[in-house]
C-alpha cells in the first residue's frame, strides 16, 4: 500500500494535533495573510510604511487581545490559537505580527493583568476593536538587555505623577493612542498609561531602517509629563510587571518565525523546480535537496517545540526558561533558513519580488528584541547550573 503524501510544510502532521477551533483560527488568519497581506507587503517594505487599513480587519477577526476574556470585547482564545495567529501573520511579515504582538501581549495584557477594573473597561474593548492602538515603553536608548538599569523615573506630585526620561525602539510608537510606560519610582518600577497629546510626551519615528520596514518604530520622550494616579497600573510593582508582559510576547514570538521560515522554504522549493542549470532543475541536485531537507527538519522541530509550549501555557505550567529556549531556537532557525533560501534563489533572492531577503532582514530584529539570543542562552544556562552569568 502506497504511503500517503505528506504536507511538505507540516511533515509531522501538527495540524492533526490541533482542536477544531484551533484549525479554524489558523485557516482564517491564513486566508487573511494570503488575500490581504502578501499582495501588498513587498511594496510596504520597499516604501517603509505600515498598512494601516489592515487594522480594522485584524480586529474584526479577533486577532487583537485574542487570549483575553470576552467580557472585554476580546475573543477569549487559548494560547495555541494565539500562537497560530502569530505564525500565520509572520508568514506574511514580521512587522504585521509585531503590531499584533505589541497590541495584544505588551499593551492589552498589562492593562488586564495589572490594571484596575476601570482601566480594563475603558481601554480593552476599544483596543480589541482596533480603535485605540498601544505601544510599550520599556527599552531605553542606553541599552535594552538590562531593564533594571532604567533611567526613566516618575515622582509623586500631590495626586499626580511626573514622568521624565526616554524610551527607544518602540513598535507602534507613532501610531499609538496610549503608551504603557515603565518608570522607576520610590516604590520600585511601576507602569503608567500615558495618552497621546499629554503635554511633554513626544513620539519620534525612527527612519533609515533596513529591518521591519513595514512596521512603525519610534523613540518616546517624556519631559515633565504629568499623569493622574488613575493612570498608574495599580496591581504590580517591580520588574515582574514588564517581564511578565515580555513572557507573554515572547511566547507568541516562538510561533511567528515558524511562519517566516515556511514562507521561505515554500518559495525556495518552488523556485528550485523551475530554475534550470546544466540542463536540469536545481531541485534535482543533491546540494539543493540537502538544504531543503534541513530546512524542513528544523521547521518540524520548531513546530513541535511551540505546540508543546502552548499546551504547557494553556495548562498553566509554562516557565520563562521554556519560553527562552523556544525563542532562541525558533528565531535562529528562521533566520538561518531565510538566508539559505536567499542563497538558493541566487541573484533573484536579493529583491523583494521574493520573500527570503525581506524575512532575513526582519528576523535580524526579531532575534534581538524581546531578549537577544545571548540573553536567552544565558537564561537556559542559569537554569542548568543555578549560576547567574549575566
Amino acid at each position: 500500500m502506497a504511503a500517503s503524501t505528506l504536507n511538505p510544510y507540516d511533515l509531522y502532521d501538527i495540524r492533526s494535533m490541533l482542536s477544531e477551533e484551533e484549525v479554524m483560527v489558523q485557516d482564517a488568519v491564513a486566508r487573511f495573510t494570503d488575500e490581504r497581506v502578501l499582495p501588498i507587503i513587498g511594496d510596504c517594505f520597499d516604501k517603509g510604511v505600515f498598512p494601516l487599513d489592515l487594522i480594522p480587519e485584524m480586529a474584526e477577526l479577533g486577532l487583537l487581545g485574542s487570549s483575553l476574556p470576552t467580557e472585554y470585547g476580546c475573543a477569549g482564545m487559548n494560547a495555541v490559537s494565539y500562537g497560530l495567529i502569530c505564525q500565520e501573520l509572520e508568514r506574511g511579515d514580521s512587522g504585521i505580527r509585531s503590531f499584533a504582538s505589541v497590541q495584544s501581549s505588551l499593551c492589552m495584557y498589562p492593562i488586564y493583568a495589572y490594571g484596575s477594573e476601570e482601566q480594563r473597561q475603558r481601554w480593552l474593548p476599544q483596543m480589541a476593536a482596533g480603535k485605540v492602538i498601544g505601544c510599550f515603553g520599556l527599552t531605553e536608548p542606553h541599552g535594552g538587555s538590562d531593564p533594571a538599569n532604567m533611567k526613566t523615573h516618575a515622582k509623586r506630585d500631590g495626586g499626580d505623577w511626573v514622568i521624565n526620561g526616554a524610551k527607544m525602539w518602540i513598535t507602534n510608537g507613532n501610531l499609538a493612542h496610549i503608551a504603557i510606560v515603565w518608570a522607576q519610582t520610590e516604590e520600585g518600577i511601576q507602569g503608567f498609561i500615558v495618552e497621546k497629546g499629554t503635554p511633554g510626551f513626544v513620539a519620534q519615528e525612527v527612519h533609515k531602517k533596513m529591518s521591519l520596514r513595514a512596521s512603525v518604530t519610534s523613540g518616546l520622550f517624556f519631559d515633565n509629563v504629568r499623569v493622574p494616579d488613575s493612570s498608574r497600573l495599580p496591581n504590580v510593582k517591580g520588574l515582574k510587571g514588564p517581564l511578565g508582559c515580555l513572557t507573554q510576547a515572547r511566547y507568541g514570538i516562538t510561533w511567528g518565525p515558524i511562519g517566516a521560515a515556511i514562507a521561505c522554504l515554500q518559495e525556495a522549493t518552488e523556485y528550485s523546480k523551475t530554475r534550470i542549470l546544466f540542463n536540469k532543475p536545481i531541485a534535482a541536485t543533491q546540494a539543493v535537496q540537502l538544504k531543503l531537507a534541513d530546512m524542513a527538519r528544523r521547521i518540524t522541530l520548531a513546530q513541535l517545540l511551540s505546540l508543546q509550549l502552548g499546551r504547557l501555557k494553556d495548562a498553566g505550567k509554562m516557565q520563562p526558561t521554556q519560553v527562552s529556549l523556544a525563542k532562541w531556537n525558533n528565531v535562529r532557525m528562521a533566520l538561518d533558513i531565510a538566508r539559505e533560501a536567499r542563497d538558493i534563489l541566487g541573484g533573484a533572492g536579493i529583491t523583494t519580488e521574493y520573500c527570503p531577503i525581506r524575512h532575513a532582514l526582519n528576523l535580524e530584529s526579531v532575534i534581538t528584541y524581546e531578549g537577544t539570543e545571548t540573553v536567552h542562552q544565558l537564561v537556559v544556562g542559569r537554569e542548568l547550573t543555578g549560576i547567574n552569568a549575566f
